[in-house]
């Protein structure tokens, strides 16, 4: 009876755990899709203007005043595009952007990625300004009627109760329906902020980027950069291994040898000498296999050969000085080079999380789908992570460019911290 009881109560706390796994979820990607829907609208904003300058110059054209502006025109057009590829690398992945269009007019009009440009301006100035609008507007609305029961009495008795200007508020019933409104522009904001904002950046990851017309000199070139990269962090590595292996194991090797030889030669004048230096040998010769474990280790992981990629994980997660929890979905296995380098992003990834976040919880999850690896490691810390700020995470971002993989990271002030990573399968 008391085992049916004890499996009644884990499984209720199981759940109970599930439910406030889903919320906290829920509410740090509301709270992403906030920031990224207002800083969509600084770039609407831009857009904008752009957009209204870009109209004038077309219709003065013929006067020949507009075709005195068209070069400052495209070059604001390429700096506002140039602008909102930064915002969607901060938030997602990166946006690669072609070769430099041209500023001036008769080129701009046969340039592709003009064309593109301007499409995308079109867009985001009106669908995304007013989904960047939205996206600000929200959360005062939601805040502003939840909380009117508690300044209702105090507000002059003709001002409108609710956010949209109807209605007006004499008891507190009427108050408390205000708050219930308050509480359906927050249902809103967990519902559809994620779609907002996917919907805002959507027009730029599919125009900004470079296009399937333009020269595979682009390709060509990240390639070489990609190439030039896995060789530096090949050498790096290959210097790590030697150094580690000289400083440290060689010695221990000549110390085991240089004891042997002593306790050779004393072994027949003093045993107990000679049986000291035995101990001694014995002790440095352990430390040196020891040293070369963790060596073999650094190259690839044995526990990656004996338990694949998700018991390598959940060991990692378990050896975690900050409570961490494993989802991994990879039905067949990756490439041993893809596998350690997953292994050792979040091995990295979880060590930063320890030293560095005051997080309370970390989660990870790996998915495999379309030939795809994909990698999710996030936390509660305080974040303000940097990616180029001379941390584990430039290590990070070179292995995953020597397999032509992703990074991305997203760690806002306050947090949370999500690094995403994306590798090909191989084979």
């Amino acid at each position: 009876m008391a085992t049916h009881e004890d499996s009644a109560v884990t499984a209720a706390a199981d759940r109970g755990a599930d439910v406030k796994d889903i919320a906290v979820r829920t509410l740090s990607a509301a709270g992403t899709a906030i920031g990224q829907l207002a800083s969509g609208l600084n770039t609407a904003l831009l857009a904008v203007l752009v957009l209204l300058w870009t109209a004038v110059a077309a219709v003065t054209s013929p006067v020949g005043v507009g075709l005195l502006m068209a070069p400052a025109v495209l070059r604001a057009l390429h700096a506002v595009a140039g602008r909102e590829r930064v915002r969607l690398a901060r938030w997602g992945p990166e946006v690669h952007a072609p070769e430099p269009p041209p500023t001036r007019l008769r080129p701009a009009l046969v340039d592709p990625t003009t064309r593109r440009e301007l499409r995308w301006l079109a867009r985001h100035a009106t669908v995304g300004f007013l989904l960047g609008l939205l996206g600000v507007l929200l959360p005062l609305l939601a805040v502003r009627d939840t909380a009117f029961p508690l300044y209702w009495k105090l507000a002059p008795r003709e001002t409108t109760a609710t956010s949209l200007g109807i209605g007006s508020a004499h008891s507190w019933p009427d108050a408390l329906a205000v708050a219930l409104l308050g509480l359906s522009w927050t249902l809103i904001i967990l519902g559809l902020a994620p779609g907002m904002a996917r919907l805002q950046a959507r027009p730029g990851r599919q125009l900004l980027a470079a296009g399937p017309d333009v020269d595979l000199s682009l390709r060509v070139a990240e390639l070489t950069a990609t190439r030039a990269a896995a060789l530096d962090a090949h050498a790096t590595e290959l210097r790590r291994i030697e150094r580690s292996l000289h400083d440290g194991t060689q010695n221990r090797i000549v110390s085991v040898t240089v004891l042997l030889g002593a306790a050779r030669r004393m072994v027949a004048r003093d045993p107990a000498g000679a049986d000291e230096l035995l101990e001694r040998a014995q002790s440095a010769a352990e430390q040196a296999l020891a040293e070369l474990r963790t060596v073999s280790r650094s190259i690839l992981p044995p526990v990656l050969a004996d338990r694949g990629l998700a018991g390598a994980l959940s060991g990692l997660a378990v050896n975690c000085a900050v409570p961490c929890r494993v989802d991994v979905d990879v039905p067949a296995r990756c490439a041993a080079s893809v596998e350690a380098t997953a292994y050792f992003v979040v091995a990295e990834a979880l060590t930063n999380i320890a030293k560095h976040s005051g997080a309370t919880h970390a989660t990870v999850t790996a998915r495999s789908n379309g030939g795809r690896l994909r990698l999710r490691v996030e936390d509660d810390g305080r974040g303000g992570a940097d990616a180029d700020g001379g941390s584990g995470l430039t290590g990070i971002r070179r292995r995953i460019a020597a397999l032509d993989g992703s990074l991305t990271l997203a760690s806002p002030p306050g947090g949370p911290t999500t690094l995403e990573v994306d590798l090909p399968c191989g084979s």
